[in-house]
């Protein structure tokens, strides 16, 4: 197996974590509007095809791809995301019942279940240290996508391109699927970080578990008025 991704992957989490360290607010945002965009046009595409198919009886052949992979990328980017902002909702009641020495060590151990997932998922062939049958993992897909080149079911690259770089209609399928190795690696670059926030003390948990109580307290004074 090629190891030239696990290179680039690495490189992205460390331009990412130093532009995290000097400019955070700019990062956080890059991330907001990215995600903000893909939803945008997932929600654009749905609207115009209801307005092409029954206002024109026309509509765009590739429509039900695009949304699919678009909002399979909004999930796999909300992943990471999540992780860094404790938006993930989960169900603390063990956590809150245990003192606070127990919370940490069950928080530590959610974080680095986390990690461990994401490293799964990103490349399994290390397990086989432990004599754990397995079949590779993203990097091991996307690779082999790019090696075969073989382009997706519908969606085609613009004729201009097509003419100006000389190549096939149908979008490349790694370039799809460039978005799985990415956001697994940075599950796991969000795992880490949240294990070491935990650690010291910065974060108590990896998840949000009032989101409905926090909802009822800022509001709860809202009637009186």
């Amino acid at each position: 197996m090629a190891y030239w991704p696990h290179f680039y992957l690495l490189l992205f989490i460390l331009i990412l974590w130093g532009l995290e360290k000097r400019y955070p607010n700019a990062v956080d945002k890059a991330e907001e509007n990215l995600m903000v965009l893909v939803i945008t046009s997932i929600m654009l595409v749905s609207f115009g095809q209801v307005i092409a198919r029954y206002g024109f009886n026309t509509g765009w052949h590739a429509a039900l791809e695009f949304t699919t992979i678009a909002f399979s990328w909004l999930i796999l980017l909300g992943m990471s995301y999540g992780i860094k902002t404790g938006l993930h909702l989960g169900v603390d009641i063990v956590l809150n019942a245990v003192p606070s020495k127990a919370r940490k060590v069950l928080s530590l151990t959610g974080a680095f279940a986390a990690m461990m997932y994401g490293f799964i998922l990103l490349d399994s062939t290390w397990l086989t240290l432990l004599n754990v049958d397995v079949r590779g993992g993203a990097i091991e897909y996307w690779s082999k996508m790019f090696k075969i080149g073989i382009g997706s079911e519908e969606l085609r690259y613009p004729v201009f391109l097509q003419e100006m770089l000389d190549i096939k209609p149908r979008v490349h399928r790694w370039l799809v699927l460039v978005i799985l190795p990415i956001s697994l690696a940075m599950l796991c670059f969000r795992s880490i970080q949240a294990f070491i926030a935990i650690y010291k003390g910065e974060r108590e948990m990896l998840i949000s578990g009032h989101e409905a109580q926090d909802l009822v307290d800022e509001n709860k004074d809202v009637l009186k008025d």
